[in-house]
């Protein structure tokens, strides 16, 4: 079930600032969920490591496609209220992979905590990401 979901996301972030840097969702489940963003010369800040935006929209991605997964799509769209984060570590090149699971699922508000990893398994950043849940109006496209 999750799989084809994931499908769906991905098919949905075609074309977008998603697709742009590269981020695919991989994996998820009961309550998580996975992407993976490739780290290239377009990622890096001048000094030639990881920039801190490009951790954080991987964050806001991710628990906004975990809040996907927990809404009726047809009903309700899922905004990033706030993301706060912690760079405990940097990379200049390589996967970074990022895991999303929800500390708070409410009816207007989900709270997400996401750790991002290295493809070494060295700890990058940690996030919390917070998102709204708005009902659609009969107007919106989406």
């Amino acid at each position: 079930m999750f799989m084809h979901i994931i499908e769906e996301i991905n098919k949905l972030c075609k074309g977008t600032f998603i697709e742009n840097l590269g981020i695919e969702f991989t994996h998820a489940g009961e309550g998580f969920v996975e992407a993976k963003m490739i780290i290239d010369e377009t990622k890096l800040q001048p000094f030639g490591f990881l920039h801190g935006g490009a951790s954080l929209a991987l964050a806001e991605t991710v628990a906004s496609g975990g809040s996907l997964l927990l809404i009726d799509r047809n009903k309700y769209a899922a905004f990033g209220l706030q993301v706060s984060g912690n760079h405990i570590a940097t990379m200049g090149k390589g996967t970074l992979f990022a895991r999303a699971e929800i500390v708070h699922k409410g009816r207007s508000t989900h709270v997400w905590d996401v750790k991002m990893e290295s493809d070494e398994k060295t700890l990058i950043s940690v996030v919390r990401v917070t998102m709204s849940i708005i009902a659609k109006k009969a107007t919106d496209r989406s």
